[in-house]
């Protein structure tokens, strides 16, 4: 079974592509940069760039599965130029998938597990979000998710299984938001956003990269949460990791205007609510390693 990665080289890629050589799964990627383009047993490089409209087709020999994780990163200003690519990467980046495959009218591909995310959920302290809520936030995160997943959607015409990974908020040493709550901590100035009330739905980044492997050899379609089965409050999330680290935690909440001065419309990630359920997985057969904060935060931060 051949597996075609879009975003391999990345924080998730990196670790999908691990899991996948372990179980000695063939592995193809697509990189818009020539100079990280090899070829070694089970893991080979191909070119493309969906700014231009260029990929080498090469790519979908063999394939039967395809992990779309190629997007542009939230955390950054939400400037328009900024927005644009936001949006940009992840929509392009799956049309020029589906443009190379409907090119190949006897490919092999059956299915595409494509990266998303849990903020297409409106912002509530009390709602409990499930896989069939239909409602989208009316942000501009929301706004990326409902395009990134209609653009994925597409691949239904080409006789494709598609599967939705809704991803929370991803806990890794190595990158994404934990080094960054954790450097406040360290200098004794670790504070929660607001008042700390809002749901955040965590989750390790080893069982991110299981999940994708799961639906891999599951074959599963449809939409999927990918968040530990326990979320918390941001203030248990900061006092978590501030014990974790040994440092105390007592300053107050920091208010939003101030944030916002400082981050612009980008503010709303430190202040939104989103409480995600994990069953779907769970009733599907995966088994979180990490189904807990404490243990978590202790494989990564100690």
């Amino acid at each position: 079974m051949g597996v075609l990665i879009t975003g391999a080289t990345g924080l998730l890629g990196t670790k999908i592509v691990e899991l996948c050589l372990d179980k000695d799964v063939s592995i193809k990627y697509l990189t818009t940069r020539k100079e990280k383009i090899v070829s070694k047993k089970n893991y080979k490089g191909y070119y493309w760039n969906p700014e231009t409209n260029e990929i080498d087709t090469d790519c979908f020999k063999d394939v039967r599965i395809i992990i779309h994780l190629a997007g542009s990163t939230v955390s950054k200003r939400w400037t328009a130029s900024n927005k644009k690519d936001i949006i940009d990467s992840r929509v392009l980046s799956a049309r020029l998938l589906h443009h190379g495959l409907k090119s190949l009218p006897n490919h092999t591909v059956t299915q595409i597990i494509s990266a998303s995310g849990i903020s297409v959920y409106p912002d509530s302290l009390t709602k409990y979000y499930n896989e069939k809520d239909t409602q989208i936030d009316p942000s501009f995160l929301g706004d990326v998710v409902k395009a990134w997943e209609a653009e994925v959607d597409t691949f239904f015409g080409l006789n494709v299984k598609v599967a939705k990974v809704r991803i929370g908020l991803v806990l890794s040493s190595k990158g994404g938001v934990l080094p960054e709550f954790r450097k406040p901590i360290d200098l004794g100035l670790g504070a929660v956003f607001g008042n700390g009330e809002q749901w955040q739905s965590w989750i390790h980044i080893d069982d991110v990269a299981r999940v994708f492997v799961f639906l891999l050899k599951y074959c599963g379609e449809g939409i999927f949460n990918a968040v530990a089965p326990n979320p918390v409050t941001q203030t248990e999330l900061m006092k978590s990791i501030a014990k974790t680290v040994d440092k105390p935690m007592f300053l107050p909440g920091i208010p939003k205007f101030a944030v916002k001065l400082v981050l612009g419309e980008m503010h709303e990630l430190m202040y939104a609510s989103q409480r995600v359920s994990s069953k779907k997985l769970v009733d599907q057969g995966f088994e979180f390693k990490y189904p807990n904060l404490q243990p978590a935060l202790a494989e990564l931060l100690t």
